[in-house]
């Protein structure tokens, strides 16, 4: 017979769930894992993140960006010029996320079916 979990045990999976809550309010938002990986090569601007991330409209990228700044996983670096340019990079936070990002690639190429070409 299975004994009923303890306390401890019901403390944890909620303290899991609400961890894996706030993951994915960052990650679940469309194109933001993809934004992330392409900035996994190292340090990139925007008009090049533009064109390296098919379908991603400009607006959309500028969201996923700030977003992601605020949270911690990117670096917004302004270098005054001239030109003025900005780049984007991985934060040390950011940087050990993708494992993970890697991890989710690979079992979505195994599990899940493969998207409509159309």
């Amino acid at each position: 017979m299975r004994k009923a979990p303890s306390r401890h045990d019901i403390e944890q999976c909620e303290r899991s769930n609400v961890a894996l809550t706030r993951a994915f309010t960052v990650l679940g938002k469309r194109w933001s894992a993809v934004v992330l990986g392409g900035l996994s090569t190292g340090p990139a601007g925007f008009r090049e993140l533009s064109r390296a991330i098919e379908g991603l409209s400009d607006s959309v990228l500028s969201d996923r960006l700030s977003e992601l700044a605020k949270e911690g996983l990117i670096a917004r670096t302004v270098d005054e010029g001239p030109p003025v340019t900005v780049s984007y990079e991985l934060t040390a936070s950011g940087r050990a996320l993708m494992p993970a990002l890697e991890q989710i690639s690979r079992w979505a190429e195994e599990h899940l079916r493969p998207a409509d070409p159309c």
